[in-house]
C-alpha cells in the first residue's frame, strides 16, 4: 500500500477533530440543561460521527484494491452488532426468565 503525501496531516487532523467531538459530548454531558435523554441522543450521534472519522482518517478504510469489499464487511458488522445488542435488549426485557 503506498502513501500519500498527505499522511501525517491527514492524521492529525483527525486527531484534532476526534478531540473535539469528544469535547463537545462532554460538554453537552456536564454543562448544558438539556433533559437526560436528549443527551443521551446527542452523545450516540456524536460517537456515531467519531466512529465513522476515525474508520476513513485512521484505519484507511476508502484506501485499497476494492473499496466495496471493505464497507460490505463493515456493513456486516454493523448488522452482526445490532443483531445482538437488540437481541439481548428484546431477552433481558420481554420477561422470559421471570417464572
Amino acid at each position: 500500500m503506498e502513501k500519500t503525501k498527505s499522511y501525517p496531516i491527514s492524521h492529525f487532523a483527525g486527531f484534532i477533530m476526534s478531540l473535539v467531538l469528544t469535547f463537545v459530548a462532554a460538554w453537552v454531558a456536564l454543562k448544558t440543561t438539556l433533559s437526560f435523554n436528549i443527551v443521551l441522543w446527542v452523545i450516540g450521534t456524536l460517537a456515531v460521527i467519531q466512529a465513522g472519522l476515525q474508520l476513513f482518517m485512521f484505519m484507511h478504510i476508502n484506501e485499497g484494491e476494492d473499496g466495496k469489499v471493505q464497507i460490505v464487511n463493515i456493513a456486516y458488522a454493523v448488522f452482526c452488532a445490532a443483531v445482538i445488542v437488540v437481541g439481548s435488549i428484546w431477552v433481558l426485557t420481554s420477561g422470559h426468565a421471570a417464572h
